[in-house]
């Protein structure tokens, strides 16, 4: 009889946990998955977003995969083995996690795709994200404004360094910014001298800092010997840091230093910011899209709609999407923008 009992108490427990999707704490469980520890932002993202779904009684299972595709694939499976009850996805790349993405949809677990748009799968259920192609135009206008191309003569040399080929988004920034300089290409006040004008002669793998820096270092030592750069439209701060490391070892001209654009007011592109040597940078508080996509997270759950106020063509289906607006900044607004926010601490970026 006791055997009995005893084995009825563990089958009702079990019985709980898959309800639950936590093992013995009677909470939901969430998957967060992000692509890298590599770049600041993803350690923000993460970090941020644990906190907002642990305070809002989720169990979090939170892991990073290393930039690696094969990584993510299999700890995405694990998540869905674990009882998680909605997967988000930051996806390393874009069109690689069909396979898990199309085993949640057998267990009904609905994927949030976070700030990168999951291509090529119907199961994709929404996309948080920020207005990128606008971020591109933020950054295209910066520079409009900057070198007043408007009235000024010119003609203006400027180079261009994009982002990863395997995230959509890059090529929402880069086309952003060149629809608005494009005109100026056009008419020959804006010149690009290296003629690398188009996304994949310009792309950047995993937006890597080094990378874009051994492309810049090889572009300036071949075409600005005796010649200034006025402006460097970078798609994001881990390239723009690249761009700023090359001009400082290989760019003559220390005097004329060019407009460089960035995004994500990463802590080095920040300094680099004060420092003169980075001029802006896109920013994206992480904190804004970390809450909307637990609003969404708890409409799922509570089977409520799901407030979107866009959508995006995946390849296989229009994806309901919420877009958060970005912030440009400068030397000018870091006070603001990210110290009185609470965003950084003065300490943290030299102030």
């Amino acid at each position: 009889m006791l055997k009995k009992i005893l084995g009825t108490i563990l089958c009702a427990a079990i019985a709980c946990a898959a309800l639950t999707g936590c093992a013995g704490s009677g909470k939901k469980k969430v998957g967060i998955s992000m692509p890298t520890k590599d770049l600041q932002r993803w350690n923000q993202d993460g970090d941020y977003m644990k906190q907002k779904f642990e305070a809002a009684g989720y169990e979090v299972d939170l892991q990073y995969a290393g930039g690696k595709s094969d990584t993510q694939l299999s700890q995405l499976e694990n998540m869905i083995n674990s009882g998680c009850k909605v997967l988000v996805i930051a996806a390393v790349e874009a069109s690689s996690l069909g396979t898990a993405l199309d085993k949640a949809a057998a267990k009904k677990i609905p994927v949030i795709a976070y700030d990168r748009l999951i291509m090529g799968n119907e199961n994709v259920s929404y996309y948080a994200t920020f207005d990128n192609y606008k971020v591109g135009q933020i950054q295209g206008e910066f520079v409009k404004k900057a070198l007043d191309l408007d009235n000024a003569a010119g003609p203006f040399n400027i180079e261009f360094t994009a982002g990863d080929p395997g995230d959509n988004n890059a090529t929402f920034f880069f086309n952003g910014a060149f629809e608005v300089l494009k005109p100026y290409i056009d008419s020959g006040k804006l010149v690009c001298v290296s003629g690398q004008t188009d996304f994949d002669s310009v792309a950047t793998p995993e937006w890597s800092t080094a990378t874009a820096q051994a492309r810049a270092e090889n572009i300036i030592g071949s075409n600005y010997a005796d010649k200034q750069i006025d402006a460097w439209l970078c798609s994001n701060d881990s390239t723009a840091q690249g761009v700023v490391n090359a001009l400082d070892s290989r760019y003559t001209m220390k005097d004329k230093w060019p407009v460089v654009t960035g995004q994500d007011c990463d802590i080095v592109s920040v300094k680099n910011m004060i420092a003169g040597k980075q001029t802006m940078s896109v920013f994206k508080d992480t904190r804004t899209l970390a809450e909307r996509t637990v609003t969404m997270v708890n409409q799922i759950l509570d089977g409520k709609e799901v407030e979107t106020n866009n959508t995006y063509d995946n390849n296989k289906k229009q994806v309901a999407s919420y877009l958060c607006d970005p912030v440009f900044a400068d030397k000018d607004s870091i006070q603001k923008i990210l110290i009185d926010s609470g965003y950084y601490k003065a300490e943290d970026i030299g102030l």
